[in-house]
């Protein structure tokens, strides 16, 4: 594919865009189709029209479908599919005029709530009377819509690159709302951009800016850090669109694919962070709003014995010199950052500037983990426990916790992880508590350790696996049933015998065995037991493991077969002995218990390590009548499970922004250089605010990254709707009154990577609380905001004259929503 303005570049499009397509008529008649991203809207109609053999002298109109099932028209031919925003496996539907001239009326389509259209022009800057007469020529009205195109000649060689005010879908514009209570249409994953958008959205004072054309005479074009004044004037369109009062949502696609083309990563339709694209937004507006059209050079000084306030008023001015913008009368603040050596205690003092204030919130220090304990007293049901574990704690701090309640010793214990019947991972004492995730199911088995007369104990994996006939083929498949168990053996005992009595006293409880022992017929005189042949080599059956656990090699004893009990052949033979019926086999399996590595030989010792994992195989009859599933699965709960859960730890604002000005000492990969020592020191460090702005930023870092931890901390900050004090916080002996009231929050629900972000807003026009969950707007109460879901706060300072404004009355917050 071709691109470029002037010079002309080639590109080969491996992965062409797949789009369905179908007409209004039949929306279950779907086309799937590929086209090039650079291929235009009339190349597109050309193709649908060919695909479903309508004439050319029809008229016809094109939708898109939005993720929450709304329609958009795409009513510019000229530009490109990629410029149109259209996404890989999107919907596209083809509406055909009826021979009466009107449009067909479609339910899908007609509903006022998602009828939208998109329009774009060849302008490169919206005017001021463009944003009064927004899509006016563009809006649907049940179903009617003047916006319909065939292919003429005229209308291909339309477009461009540019865009203009008509770049937002709209509902319609005879149904007038509130301004400002527009929602925002999810384009895909989109929910955290809208988030950010209606906080900012309603920060009056840079609305205000841009509703009034103010930023048209400072866009600075030609500043290399910025956008050209392409970020700020697809700002302001959208703003204008938000605000018009004609809308109930719109569907910013123009302004995504604008910030998609300066700041890469969001340009798909992953999920995002909120507060990341508001910094990239913040940076972005300053940049193309910059009023310093060449900035000067300027050398940094550190303080030297200077007063704070000559060395904040130096930086600040230093700052303006080269950063001089409404974002930076609105929402830039002043840090006083102090560094000090800890071997020649030099004292660095400088001031930065910051746009939004990111407060750690303090990390809880334990957490509470579930865990059953199986005990090595075969009559004894498993206890599940709640413990109490350090946070970033190791397996043995389970287990001397575990010890605590139950009295069993911390050195017997065995932490796994049992997953569809099997060890998902068997932890050893060292490793760290960070690999136990919350929906782990954690078993902890009592294990004997060695004896006092120096009996050495192999403890080894045991599964049990029901022998099932397949219904393909002849030959009998095998499945995992119960609770694996860990079982320890002295190594001298390690025979079959042996291990068949400990296994069968192990499982007691719920194996319960006929009163008089039934005998099978009698064994032949010569033949393999358990089923399979073996090969003769020596006295002991050596069996080499791997340390994964997985295939083995094995050097198994020839062994008259029945010279032991337990032998399961049976075929009527002379001269042999009767054998007591064993009511499972064992059989050495691999680490998951799917495939056999070899078949166990009776009568001779096994060489069995840690490693090593048996399976006892019953036929499903015996399992049928012999193991009792109910009390197999049957476990009794320790009071620590029944006692309830302490309330989650609340925190305050104000705890978070004393956490933030604590003094610490920098890390060993972050050492700081010291001047006068000439090399790097670990010195510490303390922030602490100078200066704060018009409206203030607050980043909660819900958060956390480490080595082999990702968490996100869901503890509920308690922060103020109004009358947020900061004055106590700031250290400029000079500063005025420092009194915030909220405007805004930007809401994460759920996990690291996943989730929704929505938005509580105040409406500077009528002063009520608003809730915005992408195209949905709805009234909030004030007792509804402050949730552990909260993530980045706009606070607006009050003027010194300003007196606490009491709160306008609330309406039923249920019966509202301007969908």
């Amino acid at each position: 594919m071709e691109f470029g303005l002037y010079a002309k570049h080639c590109e080969v499009e491996v992965y062409p865009l797949e789009l369905k397509l179908c007409e209004s008529s039949s929306p279950s008649n779907v086309i799937s189709c590929c086209f090039s991203r650079r291929d235009s809207v009339a190349t597109l109609v050309k193709e649908i029209r060919k695909l479903f053999k309508i004439p050319a002298e029809k008229d016809v109109r094109l939708w898109s479908s939005h993720f929450d099932g709304s329609y958009e028209q795409l009513s510019e031919l000229g530009v490109t599919l990629e410029d149109a925003n259209i996404y890989h496996g999107e919907l596209v539907l083809i509406e055909v005029k009826n021979e009466d001239g009107t449009w067909p009326q479609h339910p899908f389509l007609a509903k006022s709530s998602t009828a939208t259209s998109r329009n774009f022009t060849t302008s490169s800057k919206p005017s001021a009377s463009s944003y009064s007469s927004a899509s006016a020529t563009s809006v649907i009205t049940n179903g009617d819509s003047s916006n319909s195109y065939g292919l003429s000649s005229s209308s291909l060689g339309r477009g461009g690159s540019g865009f203009a005010c008509n770049s937002y879908s709209s509902r319609d514009s005879t149904s007038l709302s509130q301004p400002g209570l527009c929602g925002l249409s999810n384009l895909g994953n989109t929910c955290f951009m809208n988030s950010a958008l209606q906080c900012l959205s309603n920060t009056p004072p840079l609305t205000d800016y841009f509703l009034e054309d103010k930023y048209e005479a400072e866009i600075n074009h030609s500043n290399p850090l910025g956008m050209r004044g392409e970020i700020a004037e697809a700002y302001a369109e959208l703003i204008k669109q938000i605000w018009s009062g004609r809308q109930s949502h719109v569907a910013p696609r123009m302004f995504k694919t604008q910030v998609g083309r300066f700041a890469p990563q969001f340009s798909g339709y992953q999920q995002q962070d909120s507060q990341e694209l508001l910094a990239f937004l913040l940076d972005g507006l300053h940049e193309d709003l910059n009023r310093v059209k060449k900035k000067p050079y300027l050398e940094l000084k550190d303080a030297n014995g200077r007063p704070d306030s000559v060395v904040a008023k130096e930086a600040w001015e230093n700052h303006r010199l080269r950063n001089d913008s409404i974002i930076v009368d609105i929402f830039h603040g002043l840090f006083k950052s102090t560094l000090v050596c800890p071997k020649c205690s030099k004292v660095s003092v400088t001031f930065d500037p910051f746009c939004y204030l990111t407060l750690p919130l303090p990390l809880k220090r334990d957490r509470l983990l579930e865990v059953t304990l199986v005990y090595a007293d075969p009559q004894r049901r498993p206890v599940q426990y709640r413990v109490v574990v350090p946070m970033m704690g190791a397996i043995s701090d389970l287990c001397e916790s575990l010890s605590k309640l139950s009295g069993v010793p911390a050195e017997n214990m065995v932490v796994t992880d049992v997953y569809n019947h099997r060890f998902h991972k068997i932890f050893q004492a060292d490793e760290g508590l960070n690999h136990i995730m919350p929906k782990d199911d954690i078993f902890v088995y009592e294990v004997c350790k060695p004896s006092e007369d120096g009996s050495e104990y192999i403890t080894f994996s045991v599964y049990f696996r029901e022998k099932a006939a397949r219904q393909s083929s002849s030959t009998s498949g095998t499945i995992l049933f119960g609770q694996p168990l860990l079982i320890s053996v002295p190594k001298h005992k390690l025979t079959v015998d042996h291990l068949y009595g400990v296994v069968l006293e192990r499982i007691s409880r719920y194996v319960k065995l006929p009163v008089a022992e039934e005998y099978s017929t009698p064994c032949p005189g010569r033949g393999p037991c358990n089923g399979s042949s073996s090969v003769a080599e020596g006295d002991i059956e050596e069996m080499e493991h791997q340390d994964d656990g997985q295939e083995s090699r094995e050097k198994l004893a020839e062994v008259d077969p029945c010279h032991s009990e337990g032998c399961m052949q049976i075929e009527p033979m002379r001269d042999v002995q009767p054998c007591k019926k064993q009511h499972f086999t064992f059989s050495l399996v691999n680490l998951y218990g799917t495939s056999e590595i070899n078949s166990i030989v009776e009568g001779k010792l096994l060489k069995l390590n840690a490693f090593s994992t048996l399976a006892i195989d019953w036929d499903s009859d015996t399992r049928r009548l012999l193991f009792d599933e109910q009390e197999a699965q049957a476990f009794e709960k320790h009071a620590s499970v029944l006692q309830p859960q302490k309330m989650k730890a609340v925190v305050a604002l104000k705890d978070c922004i004393e956490l933030f000005t604590t003094m610490e000492t920098l890390g060993e990969h972050d050492p700081w250089y010291c001047p006068n020592c000439k090399k790097h020191q670990q010195a510490t460090k303390k922030f602490d605010l100078w200066s704060l702005p018009k409206i203030l930023v607050v980043h909660l870092k819900r958060f956390s990254y480490s080595r082999y931890w990702r968490d996100k901390l869901d503890t509920v900050v308690e922060f103020p709707i109004r009358g947020l004090n900061m004055s106590e916080f700031v250290c400029d002996p000079r500063g005025s009154s420092y009194v915030y009231d909220l405007i805004a929050v930007s809401n994460h629900y759920g996990a690291m990577g996943v989730g929704h972000y929505t938005a509580y807003a105040k409406n500077k026009v009528n002063g009520k609380w608003y809730y915005f969950d992408d195209s949905s707007v709805s009234l909030a109460s004030e007792d509804q905001i402050v949730t552990k879901a909260a993530y980045v706060l706009f606070y607006q300072r009050r003027n010194n004259e300003e007196h606490v404004a009491p709160s306008p009355p609330q309406e039923e917050c249920d019966g509202m929503d301007t969908n």
